[in-house]
């Protein structure tokens, strides 16, 4: 993103004129995903978890969204093989908070495997619906 974009904003739409032309590369292969690896080794994320989440979000969660924090944030998740930024926020906070209330190994392996899909394929990068970054 360029040097004076707002942290607090989500780059959800590919009209998003903060993102320079190597960041398009790095969202669309998901390859600006990798520095967090580190919080992986670190123990601060997990492989599988809800996206981590801005703290003015976590101001405007409700009683039962709260609930996803009660995980550890990861690098893929139930929402992201279930939609990622094509669905709406509210549908997203509720795959999160289905997946910190039901989360297990088998859960969390085939949540691994359906993320090489939507590698692959792109899928669900930005939100078709949205021409600015909020949320």
């Amino acid at each position: 993103m360029k040097l004076d974009s707002d942290p607090n904003k989500l780059a959800e739409s590919k009209e998003d004129d903060r993102i320079t032309p190597l960041g398009h590369f790095l969202r669309k292969t998901s390859l600006d995903e990798t520095p967090q690896l580190i919080n992986v080794l670190l123990g601060d994320m997990s492989i599988v978890g809800p996206r981590p989440a801005l703290p003015v979000q976590v101001e405007h969660f409700t009683p039962e969204q709260v609930m996803k924090l009660a995980v550890k944030p990861g690098l893929t998740g139930w929402t992201q093989v279930n939609g990622r930024n094509s669905i709406p926020y509210e549908k997203r906070m509720e795959l999160d908070c289905w997946y910190a209330a039901h989360h297990n190994v088998f859960l969390d392996l085939w949540i691994i495997l359906k993320t090489f899909k939507v590698l692959i394929f792109g899928e669900g990068i930005y939100d078709p619906n949205s021409s600015s970054p909020v949320k």
